[in-house]
């Protein structure tokens, strides 16, 4: 399974979401806990275990927007 997530800096910190997933958003101080947070709401979201395997890859970067694909392995 592959989910885009956008992440988007602003003034105070990072937002993250996976627009695919309604509601699947989340916000941290730093980049790197923005998306591990969001990684374990999406997996959440889709019911995975938090123990499934997936990787992260940095699609695109746009001023303040970076663009990530999430590869889950939902058969782990």
């Amino acid at each position: 399974m592959i989910l885009d997530i956008i992440v988007n800096k602003s003034d105070d910190g990072f937002t993250a979401e996976i627009p695919s997933l309604n509601g699947c958003e989340t916000w941290n101080a730093n980049e790197d806990s923005v998306i591990t947070e969001i990684v374990l709401l999406a997996k959440y979201y889709l019911n995975i275990s938090a123990e499934s395997k997936h990787k992260i890859d940095k699609a695109s970067v746009k001023s303040s927007r970076s663009n990530y694909k999430l590869i889950i392995d939902k058969n782990v």
